[in-house]
């Protein structure tokens, strides 16, 4: 079992499949993907050798990330692999939908269990203005096809922003009236290219949490293996909502979750200074020098991130490795 000096167990894993991204959002890649370093992405063999070791190491799921993870091509190709892997119990996606009732036939195909959308705005307009494109209706139409499907549970990802977020937030608990996904707002958080638009609109996921409860919503209990959001629901709405708060406090002490970049690089934290190199133990099928590197490294994880020390060690933007 993969367990860190602090006590903390990982049954999650969030692998990058890609740094590059098709959006703009200003949040992250205000000025677009910028290729500044050579792309030597995994291999759909590298990423099988990779999700056999974890997996014998007691992970049981696995959250394919980007970037924008629909770019590659393989992607079908990666999730039915992680799916079939022994151990892996749930496989999930994070994309930004660009193409999402084309591509969701050959995820479900894959054998995909769970997708999570970003939308940062349910008006069209000031969609585009976050993102750079106008695929709102079609991001929304995929969503339907999901929900009509059955089969995986959907969520949306907004990040909250003073500017944008506060006359969106009604908007939202509209639509989950009536539309059985989990909207998880997050708290913007700083890396190094945005320090500036940080500071002007960071938003506290607390106040949201308070008039939630004021409201009446209830909490949810987490699995094991769920992310770090907090949920709650509400009888009389079909959605439910969630809070990722990275600035609250003891945030990082439930921490059950381990990060693998595009170029092979185990990042024990988001904002850890670097990533750690598996890729010579890759190269061959047995998995346990990968294993036995993992667990040496594991060693290094700290008891929780820098942030409100405004230290984002090496992350310059959230594509580097999908949030």
């Amino acid at each position: 079992m993969l367990t860190d000096n602090f006590g903390r167990r990982f049954y999650y894993l969030r692998l990058s499949i890609t740094d590059v991204c098709n959006f703009k959002c200003n949040y992250c890649l205000p000025d677009g993907y910028q290729c500044d370093q050579p792309r030597d992405f995994m291999s759909l063999d590298e990423i099988k050798r990779l999700t056999s070791a974890f997996a014998g190491l007691g992970t049981e799921k696995i959250r394919i990330t980007g970037g924008e993870p629909a770019l590659r091509k393989d992607l079908p190709e990666i999730i039915a692999t992680c799916k079939q892997t022994p151990g892996i119990k749930k496989v999930a996606i994070t994309s930004n939908g660009f193409k999402l009732p084309e591509h969701l036939p050959q995820w479900l195909n894959a054998g995909i269990d769970a997708i999570n959308i970003s939308i940062d705005s349910l008006d069209p307009r000031q969609f585009l203005a976050i993102t750079g494109h106008n695929k709102l209706d079609t991001i929304l139409k995929g969503i339907d096809m999901a929900l009509a499907d059955g089969r995986p549970t959907v969520k949306v990802n907004t990040v909250l922003m003073r500017e944008y977020s506060g006359s969106d937030i009604q908007s939202y608990l509209d639509w989950l009236k009536d539309t059985p996904v989990t909207l998880r707002f997050i708290e913007l958080m700083q890396t190094g290219d945005n320090q500036k638009f940080f500071d002007a609109q960071h938003v506290q996921g607390s106040r949201i949490k308070q008039n939630l409860i004021l409201d009446g919503w209830l909490p949810v209990i987490q699995d094991k293996a769920a992310g770090p959001a907090q949920e709650f629901y509400h009888p009389d709405y079909q959605g439910r909502i969630g809070l990722i708060m990275p600035y609250s406090k003891d945030f990082c002490d439930n921490c059950n979750r381990l990060r693998v970049s595009s170029s092979a690089k185990l990042h024990l934290c988001l904002f850890g200074e670097n990533g750690l190199s598996l890729r010579e133990q890759l190269q061959c099928d047995d998995i346990e020098p990968i294993q036995a590197k993992i667990l040496s490294l594991l060693g290094d994880k700290k008891a929780a991130h820098f942030l409100h020390d405004k230290l984002t060690g090496g992350t310059k933007h959230l594509a580097m490795l999908g949030g």
